[in-house]
């Protein structure tokens, strides 16, 4: 099997075998809608089957595997929302990494761009640990959680924006359960699909929207959205994002 089945004792895994699936977008409204806490959302994204292209690379890849990881077991599948179920802080990314979140079950975590992210979030007291590597390694966020705009792991980490459409009600219903008194979105990506989801939330939004740069901050209310570049190998080999950079950011978050 490309992937792990839920309830099978994978460290957090928030699923069981009798959690519903997914597997139309028709379905991912629904059962998005009907969720009746977090704890049953975070499991119903993390069995979702309702794009067949990512479904079919998330396994192609975790069934194939980097050299690197060929002794280690894939998640292979969706990657939920994680952290404080009630946080002050919301980060949005894009989409897990095929070789990061896909292989190690948790957002941001087991490659280049989750190391520097993790870091910057310990440095600022967002994180108990200054290392993100897998599922049940001790980490914690501390009031603050982490979602990707798109779940499952995209080809050349690039959804389609039906792909991302599809997504979207995982996203909308996660921001009405929280409460965060700030948002940051790291990346154009990420800050694109969160104004719409914030829109259906209820948030009166401004006009026109504010464009995306690290550091824009636009306050909506009793809710700041804080935009971030984001820490791409890219990015930070380039230099165009640094480590102050980041701590800039999580500390202007983490004092809200």
């Amino acid at each position: 099997m490309s992937f792990v089945p839920p309830g099978t004792g994978w460290p957090d895994d928030p699923a069981t075998p009798a959690t519903s699936v997914a597997t139309t977008p028709a379905e991912v409204a629904e059962l998005a809608a009907t969720s009746p806490d977090i704890t049953e959302l975070t499991a119903r994204q993390s069995v979702c089957r309702a794009c067949p292209r990512l479904v079919a690379w998330r396994e192609e890849v975790a069934d194939t595997k980097r050299k690197a990881y060929q002794n280690e077991t894939y998640w292979g599948r969706p990657i939920a929302g994680w952290g404080d179920d009630d946080p002050k802080v919301l980060i949005v990314g894009l989409a897990p990494a095929a070789n990061g979140g896909n292989r190690t079950g948790r957002i941001f975590t087991g490659d280049r761009s989750g190391d520097w992210l993790f870091a910057s979030l310990h440095r600022t007291g967002l994180a108990a640990q200054p290392t993100s590597v897998h599922a049940g390694d001790g980490q914690r966020l501390l009031g603050t959680r982490m979602v990707a705009a798109v779940r499952c792991a995209p080809p050349a980490n690039k959804p389609t924006p039906g792909e991302r459409d599809n997504c979207f009600p995982w996203l909308l219903k996660e921001l009405q359960f929280v409460r965060p008194r700030v948002i940051v979105a790291l990346g154009g990506f990420a800050w694109q699909a969160i104004w719409p989801a914030l829109r259906a939330a209820g948030h009166d939004l401004p006009t026109p929207r504010p464009a995306f740069g690290h550091g824009v901050e636009v306050p909506l209310g009793p809710l700041t959205l804080i935009g971030c570049y984001h820490p791409s190998q890219q990015n930070t080999f380039t230099g165009r994002v640094t480590e102050p950079m980041l701590d800039a950011i999580f500390t202007r978050a983490a004092s809200f």
